[in-house]
């Protein structure tokens, strides 16, 4: 499978669940489940955020050598890669993109995904937690959360 015109794109928060990633991203297809080594999964906002529709922390990751952040690896058109910047709030500065190699039983994929800028921790709402938590249960990554 060639991925011109296509990247390769690791979610670990809100975007795990297709109908919210798809709303303004509608070539994103599920490809597989991947593991990001030596980062861990935290929550909170951006120094300057103002906006918090989830009423809580949101995910992001930061390096930690020795643990894992599970999540979904989507294939997407690079024609969506506007879409999903904006999305994860790269103009406004709330994230940037970076590239990451994720495991997955295919072996190692190389990835975009995001991290929060000037992140300050703040425990997620349960609505937050709650979306995450049951789209990997539904994903089929029970004990992962």
């Amino acid at each position: 499978m060639s991925n011109v015109g296509h990247f390769m794109y690791f979610a670990f928060g809100s975007n795990l669940l297709k109908e919210r990633l798809q709303l303004k991203n509608p070539s994103a297809v599920f490809h597989c489940l991947g593991r990001l080594k030596d980062y861990c999964l935290t929550f909170g906002f951006t120094e300057e955020q103002f906006d918090n529709r989830w009423h809580g922390g949101v995910a992001t990751i930061e390096e930690s050598e020795g643990t894992d952040v599970w999540g979904v690896i989507w294939k997407m058109s690079k024609d969506n890669l506007d879409s999903l910047d904006k999305q994860e709030a790269v103009d406004v500065g709330m994230y940037s993109p970076l590239e990451v190699m994720v495991e997955t039983d295919r072996g190692a994929i190389l990835c975009r995904t995001y991290r929060m800028n000037k992140f300050r921790a703040s425990p997620p709402s349960p609505q937050y937690k709650e979306v995450r938590t049951t789209t990997l249960l539904i994903q089929g990554l029970r004990g992962k959360t």
